[in-house]
């Protein structure tokens, strides 16, 4: 429970290179979130090659950080397969990410959470840069690496936008 409210946006990194076995135990913590009716449309691009992290920040200004940042995933649904007409796989997307980011955070790891879907050019630059077929889309990026920054954790509970039976 600690990494839940300890977790922060890391917005600078150290060079740091990340191990690959922790890169799999974050997508692995992704990979066990909840899913509407099991569909888990989720996959997953890893990122280490600088060039392709410093393009990122060239059309999304909200990515500045990937210029530092030693590894991004891009967290990717596959549509070829959702059911319930596509109506829940951006959800199921965002409980993967919250779980990555969770695990990042539990062994040391910062994570900056930066939306690409539903922005079309975003998508449509993401779709091209990583070569990703019509059917997957790119959801986020999110940044991995040991955080060169502390950041304070604010009280973010609000009890007055806590409601029971009706607003």
């Amino acid at each position: 429970m600690n990494a839940i409210y300890s977790r922060r946006s890391i917005r600078k990194y150290k060079s740091t290179p990340v191990e690959e076995t922790q890169i799999k135990q974050v997508i692995r913590a992704a990979s066990y979130a909840p899913s509407a009716g099991n569909e888990r449309p989720w996959h997953f691009i890893v990122i280490q090659n600088r060039e392709t992290l410093n393009a990122f920040p060239t059309f999304h200004p909200f990515t500045q950080m990937l210029k530092e940042a030693p590894v991004a995933i891009v967290t990717c649904a596959d549509t070829s397969a959702v059911k319930y007409d596509g109506m829940f796989w951006i959800q199921d997307m965002s409980a993967a990410i919250q779980n990555l980011m969770l695990e990042a955070e539990n062994i040391g790891l910062g994570t900056c959470w930066c939306g690409l879907y539903p922005n079309a050019d975003f998508v449509s630059r993401v779709k091209e840069m990583l070569s990703l077929p019509e059917h997957v889309i790119p959801t986020a990026v999110v940044a991995l690496g040991y955080p060169d920054e502390t950041r304070e954790v604010p009280e973010r509970f609000i009890e007055e936008r806590v409601h029971f039976e009706k607003w």
